[in-house]
């Protein structure tokens, strides 16, 4: 049996309110240093080690950072040396870390970082998103075409990096001369749930930034989240030096609530990719990708299977669901049916986004093969569900058999190399059958740690020709395993 992760109440608590959050695309990430330093780039301190060194100070020793890059200005009448430190550092390029690709996959359109690295866009344009990146005030007032995020540089890009917001003069001034982008992050701040990412609230980079934005929450404050590792000594003996430091932590974390954000305590920052991932896991889960061609329908009437995909698809709509079809023939017209009925009967309670329809191409009309384009349409849709429903599945070949459809098959092995949940309805017979038999012999394989599943899909195989309790023990199934 696989082991699942428990987490503190805390965290339980965050990832089912940021779950709803995320549901209803209204979430956004602030990205700070420690996500980019994951990947192989420098943090503050690393960046201003050499820079302290000229100025006979040790960057160990300096907790005000911001005043370390001034105090190099100063004495150089240039910010020339900082720029070159920022280009040789962030022009190399890092590979993204776990956590970007999760999020990346993610349905977040909003970032924030005071990062200077394209590590975030980069990843995001990997998920094949059109990434809208705003660096400099005149970014503010256009928008990409067809824009799926929007990523705000607040201190600029390694692009420009003689723009870069690095000292304390320019934080002092930065209410004035990048007040759009405090307007901005205002405005977001009050609208979106935030998570922070990589951010120690113990650096001074982001003291100040609070400290200018001057937010007007009231007192009813919007709720956000950040990580933060909790101190502890080398040895994991609490003396006096660790006990002062987590009491002012405590008192750190007390005084985050002034701006709504509640401290998220961890021992590792491994544990963020632990709950990262679980909250993708349950996300996906709420995402239901249904597999299925039919050229008959075996002992079905032709209506009745027609009618009983179509109610399906309306159930899973209204129990929260979100459903990824391929169009396959006659099932994917029955479901897009079912879901788009129900939306429109009730467009303030669902929408179109729990239906993402992708019809696969049926003629050659460029360079690319129809099997390869097929093959990425189902690697795409796949990859954004957690639970695969397999109906029917059968097609004619070049003879007029009907045989078994090698397409659901491909989809069904496709679903389990990305981990889905396997729910072939057998009594639907053809290709969900096989695989109904494939799961219930190999039950370990495909339900370890949720092996209860396999007496509920018999007890769908034994309803042959009752498809209303079909139906309802479907939706039961789907509810339990989200819950």
């Amino acid at each position: 049996m696989v082991s699942k992760i428990e987490f503190n109440k805390d965290i339980e608590v965050f990832i089912k309110d940021f779950l709803l959050d995320l549901e209803e695309n209204n979430v956004a990430i602030f990205a700070g240093a420690g996500m980019s330093k994951s990947a192989g780039y420098v943090d503050w301190c690393e960046l201003l080690c050499d820079i302290a060194d000229e100025l006979g100070l040790s960057v160990e020793k300096e907790h005000d950072l911001i005043s370390l890059a001034q105090f190099h200005e100063n004495e150089n009448k240039s910010r020339d040396g900082i720029i070159k430190k920022i280009l040789r550092e962030f022009s190399q390029k890092a590979e993204p870390t776990e956590n970007h690709k999760i999020l990346a996959q993610l349905p977040i359109s909003t970032y924030w970082t005071t990062n200077y690295d394209s590590l975030i866009e980069d990843t995001l344009k990997s998920e094949y998103k059109i990434v809208d990146v705003k660096y400099q005030i005149p970014q503010l007032a256009t928008t990409r075409p067809k824009r799926d995020v929007v990523v705000y540089k607040m201190h600029g890009d390694i692009q420009s990096p003689d723009e870069a917001i690095l000292t304390k003069s320019q934080y002092e001034r930065y209410y004035r001369t990048h007040e759009p982008f405090l307007t901005a992050l205002s405005g977001d701040l009050v609208s979106k749930t935030f998570l922070f990412i990589g951010f120690s609230f113990n650096d001074p980079n982001l003291d100040y930034v609070f400290g200018r934005l001057n937010l007007h929450f009231g007192e009813n404050p919007k709720r956000h989240y950040c990580f933060i590792k909790r101190e502890t000594s080398e040895n994991g003996d609490i003396d006096e030096d660790t006990k002062y430091k987590q009491r002012k932590q405590d008192l750190r974390i007390s005084d985050l609530k002034r701006y709504g954000i509640k401290g998220l305590l961890i021992n590792d920052y491994s544990e963020i990719t632990d709950i990262l991932k679980e909250l993708a896991n349950r996300f996906r889960k709420k995402t239901i990708f249904i597999s299925g061609s039919a050229e008959e329908f075996g002992s079905w009437d032709k209506d009745d299977a027609l009618r009983f995909i179509h109610v399906v698809s309306k159930k899973l709509i209204q129990n929260g669901f979100r459903i990824v079809t391929g169009f396959g023939l006659n099932v994917g017209s029955a479901i897009i049916n079912g879901a788009l009925e129900t939306i429109h009967e009730n467009p303030n309670k669902y929408s179109e986004d729990q239906l993402i329809m992708r019809p696969f191409p049926q003629i050659e009309s460029g360079e690319r093969k129809l099997p390869v384009l097929w093959e990425e349409y189902r690697h795409n849709m796949i990859s954004l569900a957690g639970i695969a429903i397999f109906l029917f599945g059968n097609k004619r070949n070049s003879e007029g058999e009907i045989i078994l459809a090698d397409g659901v098959l491909k989809e069904f092995e496709l679903s389990n190399s990305y981990g889905l949940i396997p729910i072939p309805i057998a009594t639907t017979e053809y290709a969900a059958k096989k695989v109904f038999d494939e799961v219930i012999i190999s039950e370990k394989q495909y339900f370890e740690g949720d092996e209860w599943i396999v007496d509920r899909l018999k007890k769908m195989a034994n309803n042959s020709g009752k498809w209303d309790i079909i139906i309802d023990e479907l939706i039961s199934i789907l509810n339990l395993i989200n819950n």
